[in-house]
Protein backbone atom coordinates (compact mmCIF):
# COMPACT_ATOMS: atom_id res chain seq x y z
CA UNK A 1 0.00 0.00 0.00
CA UNK A 2 1.73 3.27 -0.54
CA UNK A 3 2.75 6.07 1.87
CA UNK A 4 0.76 8.49 1.68
CA UNK A 5 -2.36 6.48 1.23
CA UNK A 6 -1.11 5.11 4.83
CA UNK A 7 -1.06 8.48 6.22
CA UNK A 8 -4.57 9.81 5.24
CA UNK A 9 -5.54 6.75 6.86
CA UNK A 10 -4.32 7.15 10.19
CA UNK A 11 -5.09 11.09 10.21
CA UNK A 12 -9.09 10.01 9.43
CA UNK A 13 -8.28 7.38 12.59
CA UNK A 14 -7.31 9.68 14.79
CA UNK A 15 -9.79 12.60 14.02
CA UNK A 16 -11.88 13.10 16.70
CA UNK A 17 -16.01 13.56 15.71
CA UNK A 18 -16.47 16.09 18.90
CA UNK A 19 -14.48 17.04 21.91
CA UNK A 20 -14.95 15.43 24.84
CA UNK A 21 -15.34 18.47 27.61
CA UNK A 22 -15.33 18.09 31.33
CA UNK A 23 -17.43 20.12 32.88
CA UNK A 24 -18.42 20.68 36.76
CA UNK A 25 -22.32 20.14 36.17
CA UNK A 26 -24.21 17.58 38.40
CA UNK A 27 -24.57 14.30 37.06
CA UNK A 28 -27.35 11.59 37.11
CA UNK A 29 -25.39 9.31 39.40
CA UNK A 30 -27.33 10.79 42.83
CA UNK A 31 -30.69 8.73 43.83
CA UNK A 32 -31.54 12.15 46.00
CA UNK A 33 -31.52 15.17 47.33
CA UNK A 34 -32.71 16.15 50.56
CA UNK A 35 -32.97 20.01 51.94
CA UNK A 36 -32.75 19.09 55.52
CA UNK A 37 -34.12 22.43 57.97
CA UNK A 38 -32.13 23.11 61.04
CA UNK A 39 -32.27 25.72 63.72
CA UNK A 40 -29.28 27.66 61.90
CA UNK A 41 -30.08 27.08 58.09
CA UNK A 42 -30.99 24.79 55.54
CA UNK A 43 -28.52 22.34 54.29
CA UNK A 44 -29.08 20.25 51.11
CA UNK A 45 -27.56 16.75 51.01
CA UNK A 46 -27.16 15.04 47.83
CA UNK A 47 -27.28 10.78 48.52
CA UNK A 48 -25.38 8.41 46.35
CA UNK A 49 -25.85 4.44 46.62
CA UNK A 50 -28.56 2.05 48.40
CA UNK A 51 -28.99 3.84 51.54
CA UNK A 52 -29.41 0.14 53.53
CA UNK A 53 -25.48 -0.01 53.22
CA UNK A 54 -22.95 1.81 55.19
CA UNK A 55 -22.84 5.19 55.66
CA UNK A 56 -20.01 7.91 53.99
CA UNK A 57 -20.45 11.51 55.19
CA UNK A 58 -18.24 14.12 52.27
CA UNK A 59 -18.14 17.48 53.26
CA UNK A 60 -16.64 20.12 50.53
CA UNK A 61 -13.76 22.40 50.90
CA UNK A 62 -14.45 26.62 50.78
CA UNK A 63 -15.36 27.59 46.98
CA UNK A 64 -16.88 24.46 46.44
CA UNK A 65 -19.71 22.26 46.70
CA UNK A 66 -20.18 17.98 46.64
CA UNK A 67 -20.18 18.52 42.50
CA UNK A 68 -17.13 20.51 42.18
CA UNK A 69 -15.71 18.80 45.11
CA UNK A 70 -16.20 15.00 44.94
CA UNK A 71 -17.94 13.94 41.98
CA UNK A 72 -15.44 13.63 39.28
CA UNK A 73 -13.70 11.41 42.34
CA UNK A 74 -16.67 9.07 43.47
CA UNK A 75 -16.90 8.40 39.82
CA UNK A 76 -13.33 7.49 38.47
CA UNK A 77 -13.84 3.71 38.03
CA UNK A 78 -12.02 2.20 40.67
CA UNK A 79 -13.88 4.54 43.37
CA UNK A 80 -17.59 3.59 41.83
CA UNK A 81 -16.58 0.06 42.24
CA UNK A 82 -15.44 0.17 45.34
CA UNK A 83 -18.03 2.63 46.39
CA UNK A 84 -20.51 -0.19 45.41
CA UNK A 85 -20.73 -1.56 49.55
CA UNK A 86 -21.29 2.11 50.63
CA UNK A 87 -23.92 4.58 50.68
CA UNK A 88 -22.69 8.13 50.36
CA UNK A 89 -23.97 11.15 51.55
CA UNK A 90 -22.82 14.69 49.99
CA UNK A 91 -22.92 17.74 52.60
CA UNK A 92 -23.26 20.88 51.64
CA UNK A 93 -22.80 23.95 53.74
CA UNK A 94 -25.39 26.52 53.58
CA UNK A 95 -26.23 28.46 50.36
CA UNK A 96 -23.19 26.88 48.52
CA UNK A 97 -24.86 24.33 46.52
CA UNK A 98 -25.51 25.19 42.86
CA UNK A 99 -27.77 27.20 41.96
CA UNK A 100 -28.38 28.73 45.42
CA UNK A 101 -30.16 32.06 46.14
CA UNK A 102 -28.68 35.36 47.87
CA UNK A 103 -29.03 34.52 51.51
CA UNK A 104 -31.86 36.62 53.09
CA UNK A 105 -30.39 40.06 54.68
CA UNK A 106 -31.00 39.38 57.68
CA UNK A 107 -30.09 35.53 57.73
CA UNK A 108 -26.48 34.94 60.21
CA UNK A 109 -23.94 32.57 59.26
CA UNK A 110 -23.49 29.49 60.83
CA UNK A 111 -20.50 29.56 62.86
CA UNK A 112 -17.97 26.33 62.18
CA UNK A 113 -19.03 25.07 65.81
CA UNK A 114 -22.59 25.17 64.70
CA UNK A 115 -21.59 23.76 60.86
CA UNK A 116 -20.38 20.55 62.98
CA UNK A 117 -23.87 20.30 64.83
CA UNK A 118 -25.71 20.90 61.58
CA UNK A 119 -24.36 17.05 61.10
CA UNK A 120 -26.60 15.55 64.04
CA UNK A 121 -30.35 16.50 62.21
CA UNK A 122 -28.51 14.89 59.00
CA UNK A 123 -28.10 11.90 60.95
CA UNK A 124 -31.46 11.46 62.75
CA UNK A 125 -33.64 12.44 58.92
CA UNK A 126 -31.75 9.76 57.48
CA UNK A 127 -32.18 7.26 60.92
CA UNK A 128 -28.14 6.60 60.90
CA UNK A 129 -26.18 5.62 64.19
CA UNK A 130 -22.81 5.98 62.98
CA UNK A 131 -20.49 7.36 59.22
CA UNK A 132 -17.43 7.37 58.15
CA UNK A 133 -16.68 11.05 57.74
CA UNK A 134 -14.71 12.29 54.46
CA UNK A 135 -13.69 16.13 54.57
CA UNK A 136 -11.56 18.73 52.31
CA UNK A 137 -10.18 21.22 53.61
CA UNK A 138 -13.14 23.63 55.53
CA UNK A 139 -15.39 20.21 55.29
CA UNK A 140 -12.72 18.02 57.10
CA UNK A 141 -12.39 20.92 59.89
CA UNK A 142 -16.29 20.73 60.09
CA UNK A 143 -16.27 16.41 60.32
CA UNK A 144 -13.49 16.57 62.54
CA UNK A 145 -15.00 19.18 64.96
CA UNK A 146 -18.05 16.88 65.03
CA UNK A 147 -16.07 13.75 65.53
CA UNK A 148 -14.45 15.18 68.47
CA UNK A 149 -17.86 16.44 69.84
CA UNK A 150 -19.69 13.03 69.33
CA UNK A 151 -17.34 10.45 68.63
CA UNK A 152 -19.76 7.80 69.21
CA UNK A 153 -21.29 8.58 65.86
CA UNK A 154 -18.26 8.46 63.77
CA UNK A 155 -16.35 5.41 62.51
CA UNK A 156 -13.41 7.15 61.07
CA UNK A 157 -12.00 10.17 59.21
CA UNK A 158 -10.31 10.81 56.37
CA UNK A 159 -9.49 13.99 56.26
CA UNK A 160 -7.90 16.44 53.09
CA UNK A 161 -5.67 18.98 53.51
CA UNK A 162 -7.24 19.34 57.43
CA UNK A 163 -5.92 22.22 59.95
CA UNK A 164 -6.78 21.71 63.58
CA UNK A 165 -5.36 25.34 64.50
CA UNK A 166 -6.75 28.33 64.14
CA UNK A 167 -6.77 31.12 61.68
CA UNK A 168 -3.22 32.74 61.45
CA UNK A 169 -2.81 36.39 61.10
CA UNK A 170 -1.91 36.02 57.46
CA UNK A 171 -4.62 33.68 56.34
CA UNK A 172 -6.58 35.62 58.23
CA UNK A 173 -5.74 39.00 56.22
CA UNK A 174 -6.16 37.33 52.84
CA UNK A 175 -9.35 35.54 53.31
CA UNK A 176 -11.11 38.59 54.99
CA UNK A 177 -10.50 41.08 51.94
CA UNK A 178 -11.20 37.68 50.07
CA UNK A 179 -15.00 37.82 51.91
CA UNK A 180 -15.25 41.88 51.47
CA UNK A 181 -14.60 41.80 48.02
CA UNK A 182 -17.15 38.49 46.94
CA UNK A 183 -19.80 40.60 49.00
CA UNK A 184 -19.55 43.77 47.77
CA UNK A 185 -18.45 43.47 44.12
CA UNK A 186 -18.48 39.57 43.27
CA UNK A 187 -15.55 37.48 42.13
CA UNK A 188 -12.65 39.45 41.55
CA UNK A 189 -9.46 38.73 40.09
CA UNK A 190 -7.57 38.66 43.50
CA UNK A 191 -10.38 36.54 44.55
CA UNK A 192 -10.13 34.39 41.76
CA UNK A 193 -6.00 33.41 42.12
CA UNK A 194 -6.19 33.52 45.96
CA UNK A 195 -9.03 30.39 45.64
CA UNK A 196 -6.71 28.97 42.66
CA UNK A 197 -3.98 29.01 45.03
CA UNK A 198 -5.91 27.33 47.74
CA UNK A 199 -6.95 24.09 45.88
CA UNK A 200 -3.61 23.68 43.62
CA UNK A 201 -1.36 25.51 45.50
CA UNK A 202 1.50 27.50 43.21
CA UNK A 203 0.59 26.82 39.60
CA UNK A 204 3.43 26.02 36.85
CA UNK A 205 3.55 25.59 33.72
CA UNK A 206 3.50 21.92 33.29
CA UNK A 207 0.37 21.66 35.85
CA UNK A 208 -2.91 20.01 34.21
CA UNK A 209 -3.72 23.28 32.45
CA UNK A 210 -7.30 21.88 31.11
CA UNK A 211 -8.18 20.98 34.66
CA UNK A 212 -6.91 24.63 36.57
CA UNK A 213 -9.04 26.23 33.10
CA UNK A 214 -11.83 24.40 33.82
CA UNK A 215 -11.65 25.59 37.94
CA UNK A 216 -10.69 28.95 36.62
CA UNK A 217 -14.27 29.02 34.92
CA UNK A 218 -15.78 27.63 37.71
CA UNK A 219 -14.67 29.97 40.09
CA UNK A 220 -15.86 33.23 37.92
CA UNK A 221 -19.39 32.23 36.70
CA UNK A 222 -20.72 29.48 38.83
CA UNK A 223 -20.36 30.33 42.43
CA UNK A 224 -22.58 32.03 44.48
CA UNK A 225 -20.10 35.05 45.63
CA UNK A 226 -22.61 36.38 47.83
CA UNK A 227 -23.04 33.04 50.23
CA UNK A 228 -19.11 31.96 49.32
CA UNK A 229 -18.24 35.27 51.15
CA UNK A 230 -19.79 34.15 54.37
CA UNK A 231 -18.49 30.56 54.44
CA UNK A 232 -14.95 31.94 54.23
CA UNK A 233 -16.01 34.45 56.93
CA UNK A 234 -16.58 31.44 59.04
CA UNK A 235 -14.39 29.84 58.45
CA UNK A 236 -11.26 32.36 59.27
CA UNK A 237 -13.21 32.38 62.71
CA UNK A 238 -12.37 29.06 63.75
CA UNK A 239 -11.34 27.92 66.86
CA UNK A 240 -8.41 25.47 67.40
CA UNK A 241 -9.79 22.28 68.11
CA UNK A 242 -7.28 21.56 71.01
CA UNK A 243 -6.18 18.17 70.43
CA UNK A 244 -3.48 17.00 72.78
CA UNK A 245 -1.14 13.84 71.71
CA UNK A 246 -0.94 12.39 75.52
CA UNK A 247 1.54 9.35 75.68
CA UNK A 248 1.21 8.69 79.25
CA UNK A 249 -1.61 6.15 79.71
CA UNK A 250 -3.00 7.70 82.74
CA UNK A 251 -3.89 10.71 80.96
CA UNK A 252 -4.87 9.66 77.83
CA UNK A 253 -8.24 8.58 78.56
CA UNK A 254 -8.79 12.56 79.45
CA UNK A 255 -7.10 14.02 76.60
CA UNK A 256 -9.18 15.96 74.60
CA UNK A 257 -8.29 14.13 70.87
CA UNK A 258 -9.84 11.33 68.47
CA UNK A 259 -10.99 7.91 69.12
CA UNK A 260 -11.74 6.82 65.96
CA UNK A 261 -9.42 6.04 63.13
CA UNK A 262 -7.83 9.00 61.51
CA UNK A 263 -6.08 9.45 58.02
CA UNK A 264 -4.64 12.88 57.32
CA UNK A 265 -3.73 12.85 53.18
CA UNK A 266 -1.61 16.74 51.61
CA UNK A 267 -0.49 16.64 48.20
CA UNK A 268 3.06 17.82 48.27
CA UNK A 269 2.29 21.17 45.67
CA UNK A 270 -0.54 21.96 48.18
CA UNK A 271 0.11 24.52 50.74
CA UNK A 272 -1.91 22.95 53.27
CA UNK A 273 1.11 20.48 53.80
CA UNK A 274 2.53 22.25 57.26
CA UNK A 275 -0.99 22.46 58.90
CA UNK A 276 -1.54 18.80 57.67
CA UNK A 277 2.22 17.95 59.55
CA UNK A 278 0.81 20.27 62.40
CA UNK A 279 -2.41 18.28 63.29
CA UNK A 280 -0.63 15.02 62.98
CA UNK A 281 1.86 15.66 65.45
CA UNK A 282 -0.78 16.51 67.84
CA UNK A 283 -2.91 13.19 67.22
CA UNK A 284 -2.53 9.70 68.52
CA UNK A 285 -0.11 7.74 66.70
CA UNK A 286 -1.63 4.66 67.61
CA UNK A 287 -4.64 5.35 65.39
CA UNK A 288 -3.83 7.94 62.54
CA UNK A 289 -1.78 7.89 59.64
CA UNK A 290 -0.04 10.68 57.61
CA UNK A 291 0.07 10.81 53.47
CA UNK A 292 1.48 13.53 51.49
CA UNK A 293 0.75 12.44 47.87
CA UNK A 294 3.63 13.63 44.95
CA UNK A 295 2.85 16.22 42.10
CA UNK A 296 -0.57 16.97 43.26
CA UNK A 297 -1.98 19.94 45.01
CA UNK A 298 -5.61 19.12 44.75
CA UNK A 299 -5.15 15.29 45.11
CA UNK A 300 -9.07 14.33 44.48
CA UNK A 301 -8.88 15.59 40.61
CA UNK A 302 -5.18 15.73 40.01
CA UNK A 303 -4.40 11.90 41.86
CA UNK A 304 -7.46 9.81 41.90
CA UNK A 305 -5.91 6.35 41.40
CA UNK A 306 -3.89 6.89 44.65
CA UNK A 307 -6.27 8.39 46.63
CA UNK A 308 -8.39 5.25 45.34
CA UNK A 309 -5.96 3.04 47.04
CA UNK A 310 -5.25 4.92 50.12
CA UNK A 311 -8.55 5.01 50.74
CA UNK A 312 -9.18 1.61 50.00
CA UNK A 313 -6.86 0.77 52.55
CA UNK A 314 -8.32 2.77 55.48
CA UNK A 315 -11.54 1.03 55.08
CA UNK A 316 -10.14 -2.05 54.87
CA UNK A 317 -8.48 -0.95 58.13
CA UNK A 318 -11.95 -0.07 59.93
CA UNK A 319 -13.14 -3.46 59.24
CA UNK A 320 -14.71 -3.25 56.06
CA UNK A 321 -14.15 -6.38 54.02
CA UNK A 322 -14.23 -5.37 50.37
CA UNK A 323 -14.70 -8.59 47.56
CA UNK A 324 -11.99 -9.42 45.16
CA UNK A 325 -13.73 -7.72 42.41
CA UNK A 326 -14.08 -4.29 44.15
CA UNK A 327 -10.82 -4.15 45.53
CA UNK A 328 -8.99 -4.70 42.21
CA UNK A 329 -7.93 -1.08 41.97
CA UNK A 330 -4.97 -0.45 39.99
CA UNK A 331 -1.98 -0.95 42.28
CA UNK A 332 -3.87 -4.00 43.30
CA UNK A 333 -4.06 -5.36 39.90
CA UNK A 334 -0.46 -4.82 39.27
CA UNK A 335 -0.05 -6.80 42.09
CA UNK A 336 -2.09 -9.21 40.60
CA UNK A 337 -0.25 -9.18 37.14
CA UNK A 338 3.37 -9.63 38.84
CA UNK A 339 2.10 -12.95 40.73
CA UNK A 340 1.03 -14.02 37.64
CA UNK A 341 3.52 -13.63 36.20
CA UNK A 342 5.79 -15.32 38.65
CA UNK A 343 3.55 -18.17 39.25
CA UNK A 344 3.49 -18.69 34.71
CA UNK A 345 7.51 -18.79 35.44
CA UNK A 346 7.62 -21.40 37.99
CA UNK A 347 5.59 -23.83 36.07
CA UNK A 348 7.63 -23.52 33.02
CA UNK A 349 10.80 -23.97 34.70
CA UNK A 350 9.26 -27.05 36.36
CA UNK A 351 8.09 -28.37 33.01
CA UNK A 352 11.63 -27.74 31.58
CA UNK A 353 13.05 -29.92 34.66
CA UNK A 354 10.34 -32.49 33.88
CA UNK A 355 11.25 -32.29 30.39
CA UNK A 356 14.64 -32.86 30.99
CA UNK A 357 14.64 -36.11 33.46
CA UNK A 358 12.47 -37.37 31.03
CA UNK A 359 14.96 -37.07 28.31
CA UNK A 360 17.32 -38.14 30.64
CA UNK A 361 15.95 -41.30 31.41
CA UNK A 362 15.65 -42.34 27.29
CA UNK A 363 19.18 -41.86 27.03
CA UNK A 364 19.72 -44.49 29.90
CA UNK A 365 17.23 -46.87 28.75
CA UNK A 366 18.93 -46.63 25.45
CA UNK A 367 22.35 -47.47 26.70
CA UNK A 368 20.69 -50.29 28.41
CA UNK A 369 19.13 -52.10 25.46
CA UNK A 370 22.83 -51.91 23.76
CA UNK A 371 24.91 -53.31 26.35
CA UNK A 372 25.55 -57.35 24.87
CA UNK A 373 26.45 -58.03 28.62
CA UNK A 374 23.32 -59.89 30.31
CA UNK A 375 24.48 -58.03 33.18
CA UNK A 376 21.01 -56.22 34.77
CA UNK A 377 21.71 -52.48 34.42
CA UNK A 378 20.02 -49.83 37.08
CA UNK A 379 19.27 -46.31 35.68
CA UNK A 380 19.01 -43.56 39.05
CA UNK A 381 16.33 -40.80 37.56
CA UNK A 382 17.94 -37.37 38.55
CA UNK A 383 16.07 -35.43 40.58
CA UNK A 384 13.91 -32.96 39.73
CA UNK A 385 14.93 -29.37 41.03
CA UNK A 386 11.53 -27.69 42.46
CA UNK A 387 11.71 -23.72 41.83
CA UNK A 388 10.40 -22.29 44.93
Amino acid sequence: MPTDTMDDIELRGLEASSPLMRRLSRSDSYTQEDKIETQWGTMLVAVQGDRQKPAIFTYHDIGLNHVSNFQAFFNYVDVNMMMKNFCIYHLNAPGQEEGALNFPENYVFPTMDQLAEMVLPVMKFYDLKHFVGFGVGAGAYIISKFALDHPECVDGLFLINCTASKSSWTEWGYQKVNAMHLKTSGMTTSTLDYLLWHHFGKLSEDRNYDMVQMYRNYFNKSINAHNLSAFIDSFIKRNDLNIVRELDPNKKKTARNFTCHVMLVAGSLSPHVDDTVNMNGRLDPSNSSWMKISDAGMVLEEQPSKISEALRLFLQGLGYALNSAQRRTSAASLNEALAERRRSSIATKEAAAAAAAVAERARHTSVAEEDASSEKVNITENPIETCQ
